[in-house]
């Protein structure tokens, strides 16, 4: 009795330090988005919804956060048809260099994003794309895309192909069957793989820094640049706002496809 019982003491007293650890930045930006004095502060002095209120009226942020929203559109409409494809192909379909094709997608893992950043930016300034919002979109795609398809590769390799062949020798032409059997299949990884482009899209800050100016300045970006002179509760009070975005992602996606099959599409 007294090893099992020792055993699970420090298993949930484990747990509990990794919880607080976690939650511990989040409560305290938290209380210091509503505090009523002039800086950053916790325990917050005092409760005050000024700060939101000033954020609204703030039209530098209100832009940057609709920038913000449409990369973050951008990056999703383009990850979805490539990473679902691609996802299908590796899982259903036996590809020359599969394993090539495999250790190339970690590329953006393994290459500093400074890195990748850098190369974007003379890439698209040699094309003359900086300075609008789309580019900033594909580069958050690019270098997010292995989220997506391994998501969708995951409901790929689950797929019978027997409800392929049953279709086909019902007479389906292959864009019927991909389109009203596959693809309902793997929707879970879609979706869910969508909503972390979504996400990760949004919160991109050092990529979009580097291919970014004052036309297309970006919510983490916009933050920065306020940051570097001085730490204001209104900061706290955008983060909170990311932290509800990110958090509406979330339930978006356990009411759709549920957490459960997100967490084994990882």
């Amino acid at each position: 009795m007294t090893q099992p019982l020792s055993k699970t003491v420090v298993i949930w007293t484990m747990v509990a330090f990794v919880l607080v650890v976690l939650s511990a930045p989040t409560i305290v930006v938290l209380g210091a988005s509503f505090t009523s004095g002039k800086i950053v502060a916790f325990p917050p002095d005092g409760f005050s919804l000024q700060w939101y209120r000033q954020i609204a009226a703030a039209s530098d942020l209100r832009n940057a956060f609709f920038r913000s929203l449409k990369v973050a559109a951008v990056c999703t409409l383009i990850a979805i048809p490539a990473g679902t494809l691609a996802g299908i192909a590796l899982a259903k379909y036996a590809i020359r260099f599969e394993k090539t094709l495999q250790i190339y997608l970690l590329l953006p893992f393994t290459i500093p994003l400074i890195g990748s950043g850098i190369g974007l930016m003379l890439l698209f300034g040699q094309w003359g794309m900086l300075g609008q919002i789309w580019p900033i979109g594909l580069a958050c795609c690019v270098i997010n895309l292995p989220f997506m398809i391994w998501a969708v590769t995951a409901s790929a390799s689950g797929l019978d192909p027997d409800l392929e062949l049953a279709a086909a020798n019902c007479g389906a032409r292959p864009l019927a069957v991909f389109f009203h059997v596959t693809l309902p299949a793997v929707m879970p990884g879609v979706i869910s793989g969508a909503l972390l482009m979504f996400i990760l899209a949004l919160n991109e800050f050092l990529v979009s820094l580097l291919l970014t100016d004052a036309r297309t300045v970006t919510l983490p970006v916009q933050i920065y640049n306020s940051i570097r002179s001085i730490i204001t509760p209104d900061l706290a009070a955008v983060s909170v706002v990311f932290i509800v975005c990110a958090a509406l992602a979330i339930a978006l996606l356990d009411r759709l496809v549920g957490l459960d099959i997100f967490l084994k599409s990882k």
